[in-house]
């Protein structure tokens, strides 16, 4: 058999249809609103469109903090893709070792156990299970808190227009306040040694929403008093996103499981993992085969883990995600009180996790799309719709960081203008 290269050149017009014939009507209509524009390539903090237009990614959902097909990553993953991408699983594999090995280097103290799988919400769904094994039925999350959209993880996902399709969900979730650690003893307290405690340091698909200094810190003490299980889920403010490896690092707490993902496999592939204490992977220590995943672990996962870390570590991109959201954060919101001073409700962030507030969902939807206009991709928010969300690299050059501004500055112009030409009630 004679395998031939398809040489097809695709259209906006052919991939919409294909959108509404295979995939999605709804997601072709999102991709109208932008201009059916087709990415087609990727190289450090751009990406280029079908037609040659180049943006720049201050996008991607917290994946690319070291940018796109950055050199390291890009060659451990050519490497392993040459030699042994895919394993049986049934001998020892080094990469998954190593790659297990610096993970844990980079992990707060006592989590050195690693579960690796591929989406977030598979990481999720591994804590909630170690937490079930480890005797802890009920599960407690946080209102605006966002952990995914699988069974277990659409469950401690606190917004009612995802759950609603699906219910009944997992029995005995509850949610409660982010930032309450009050509510949280009293939920505690009521079920001592029965729940498992998952939140976000930062909630990013929440609309960045930061909670009081030092909640974390008594989240911790709170659930240990009580006998519980600490899940912390970083898989968007982890790897360096908020200016520390990771956000439990701001106040030294050592969850019984953390979970990562995103920017683990480097923009590349995708990977995450939950990494937990050897107290709470006892079960999975006990039996090797009561969570498994054919893609697990797999090399050219594992080559991709290495190189990412590697990456971060050789270019403290960590500490460049702290300076880089000291400069853009005070700076956006100057733009905004200067530009959209009615429109704008709060400018907040850490590191490079930075979100804008709007009086209402429809004004972040018009000013994502005229951060496009102007060259930026953004993101918008989850739980928090009315929130317009930066995670750009850390690996932006002054140039990078100077059109960024220069676009938001340009776009928010452009959001006043438009709504000024809006007829009354047209963002309902």
């Amino acid at each position: 058999m004679t395998v031939t290269q398809d040489t097809r050149v695709d259209t906006e017009a052919e991939i919409l249809g294909l959108y509404r014939a295979h995939l999605s009507k709804g997601r072709a209509t999102l991709a109208e609103l932008f201009g059916s524009h087709m990415e087609v390539e990727s190289s450090g903090n751009w990406l280029t469109t079908s037609d040659g237009e180049r943006f720049l990614n201050a996008g991607g959902y917290g994946v690319f903090i070291m940018g796109a097909r950055h050199p390291l990553v890009m060659e451990a993953v050519q490497r392993q893709l040459d030699t042994h991408p895919v394993a049986t699983r049934i001998l020892l594999e080094p990469t998954v070792a190593r790659a297990a090995e610096a993970l844990v280097s980079v992990m707060p103290p006592g989590l050195d156990r690693v579960h690796f799988a591929l989406s977030g919400a598979e990481a999720v769904e591994t804590g909630l299970k170690l937490a079930r094994a480890g005797g802890r039925k009920r599960t407690v999350s946080m209102a605006g808190g966002y952990h995914g959209k699988t069974l277990g993880a659409l469950s401690a996902t606190a917004k009612d227009v995802y759950q609603r399709p699906f219910r009944p969900l997992l029995p005995d979730v509850g949610h409660l306040p982010f930032g309450d650690a009050d509510a949280l003893e009293e939920e505690l307290r009521a079920h001592p040694g029965e729940v498992c405690v998952i939140l976000e340091p930062v909630q990013g698909e929440g609309g960045v929403i930061i909670p009081p200094k030092g909640y974390l810190k008594r989240v911790e003490e709170l659930v240990r008093e009580y006998d519980g299980f600490l899940i912390l889920d970083e898989v968007q403010s982890g790897m360096g996103r908020l200016g520390e490896w990771w956000g439990a690092d701001f106040e030294g707490v050592v969850p019984d499981v953390l979970l990562t993902g995103k920017a683990l496999g480097g923009g590349v592939v995708p990977v995450s993992a939950a990494v937990a204490t050897r107290k709470a992977f006892r079960p999975f220590d006990k039996d090797p085969y009561v969570h498994t995943a054919t893609f697990s672990g797999q090399p050219l996962l594992m080559a991709a883990v290495q190189g990412s870390i590697r990456a971060i570590t050789e270019e403290r991109l960590v500490t460049k995600a702290m300076d880089l959201g000291a400069q853009l954060l005070p700076r956006i919101a100057e733009i905004a009180r200067r530009n959209i001073p009615d429109l704008v409700v709060d400018v907040r962030g850490r590191g490079l996790l930075i979100g804008v507030e709007l009086a209402e969902p429809g004004l972040a939807g018009e000013l994502l799309i005229e951060l496009f206009n102007h060259g930026v991709v953004a993101n918008h928010s989850m739980n928090g719709s009315a929130v317009v969300r930066f995670t750009p690299p850390a690996t932006l050059t002054p140039l990078d960081v100077e059109f960024l501004l220069n676009s938001f500055d340009k776009a928010t112009l452009d959001l006043v203008a438009g709504s000024a030409r809006m007829p009354e009630g047209g963002n309902n």
